[in-house]
């Protein structure tokens, strides 16, 4: 691959041109906001405006709405010769493509699982997708060159390929994305109304359940609109979880002893189911967790006070770990020779190890 264009400078569009410029990949920029392509191109995105001739590949980086609409005008233009989207809605997009008229066999669709809160240009990272999941959709009519370029694309961001049918692709991120989002919304949105020394108690727990509400809401209109289909089923299982907890809470606060034994079983079964789900992505060991999780081995080497030091920094960062093994048990009691291993998450390994550099640990 020697150039490429981006259509649309957000978060996610720049961090992408930012990845193939820093590998040497000609990339030009398109934005129907002036300002967000001039910021992009200050960041070392890329080459403001359209290319003079075809380019290797496109990235359509605009909201599910937009994209087939954006594929159909830029294929009339011959902005590239492949094309693939980012959008986290797959299935209506390529038959909103099909019904356009676009040519799909040039065209793979795409979705980087990664992201945050904030969007626009001076949110973008070149290393937003490294070792992150990418996942693709290729159809039947996809031709294998156009596979084959648009996963030198995900290899030069940094990213993990998992391919999916659209239909699947939409179904999982239902489960793991747009549902979180949209309970972090509908839990936040409690808080409008809360009484002020109620708000100021907020803590740890309350910012990380509702640290997805902060993003844009037309934009996350759009995508859930969009995914309505696999999204509806969720959201009904999750109303009969909810309607059984409230159930069972209601019947606590009756003054009937008998109702009280069931209510408590009820409540402690949703809890429970809880519990499993979560074990299913937090196990930091083994093959459920392994690609969830990273490993820094920390050179602790000297006395126990240094492991203490260890932790007291890695406190001090505000990470939790997931998991930590330690040395073999050192034949002088007060030495912890070897390497210290931290499982953290994926997001967080970045700014651990540089805040343990920082502090003069030596981490791999």
């Amino acid at each position: 691959m020697h150039t490429a264009c981006v259509v649309g400078t957000g978060l996610i569009g720049t961090s992408i041109a930012l990845a193939l410029t820093g590998r040497g990949v000609t990339t030009y920029l398109i934005d129907r906001d002036p300002d967000s392509v001039r910021i992009a191109a200050a960041l070392g995105a890329g080459v403001p405006g359209p290319p003079q001739a075809p380019v290797d590949v496109a990235v359509i980086a605009v909201p599910p709405s937009e994209v087939a609409r954006t594929i159909a005008d830029h294929q009339k233009a011959e902005l590239a010769q492949v094309y693939t989207d980012v959008s986290s809605v797959k299935a209506l997009v390529h038959a909103e493509c099909l019904a356009l008229g676009c040519d799909t066999t040039g065209l793979v669709g795409g979705h980087p699982m990664a992201g945050g809160e904030r969007s626009g240009p001076l949110t973008a990272r070149a290393d937003l997708f490294q070792d992150r999941h990418w996942i693709l959709t290729p159809t039947p009519e996809s031709r294998e060159s156009a596979l084959n370029r648009v996963l030198e694309l995900v290899s030069l961001c940094g990213a993990v390929p998992v391919l999916l049918p659209p239909a699947d692709h939409d179904r999982a991120v239902a489960l793991v994305s747009h549902l979180p989002h949209l309970m972090a919304s509908l839990t936040a949105a409690r808080l409008v109304d809360g009484e002020e020394y109620a708000v100021r108690l907020a803590g740890r727990g309350m910012r990380d359940v509702t640290r997805t509400a902060a993003g844009d809401a037309g934009l996350w209109t759009d995508i859930l609109a969009a995914n309505a289909a696999a999204l509806g089923p969720l959201l009904a299982e999750l109303g009969r979880d909810l309607t059984t907890a409230a159930r069972a809470l209601a019947r606590l606060t009756e003054d009937v002893p008998e109702q009280h034994t069931a209510a408590l079983a009820e409540l402690t079964g949703v809890l429970r189911r809880g519990s499993a789900g979560r074990a299913r992505i937090a196990a930091p060991h083994g093959p459920a967790g392994a690609d969830r999780h990273k490993v820094l081995s920390i050179a602790v080497g000297g006395p126990q006070r240094q492991l203490e030091r260890l932790l007291g920094d890695v406190a001090e960062a505000r990470v939790d770990l997931e998991g930590m093994v330690l040395p073999e048990a050192p034949a002088v009691p007060d030495a912890t020779d070897g390497a210290v291993e931290l499982w953290v998450a994926r997001d967080v390994a970045r700014p651990l190890t540089d805040a343990l550099r920082d502090r003069g640990w030596a981490v791999r």
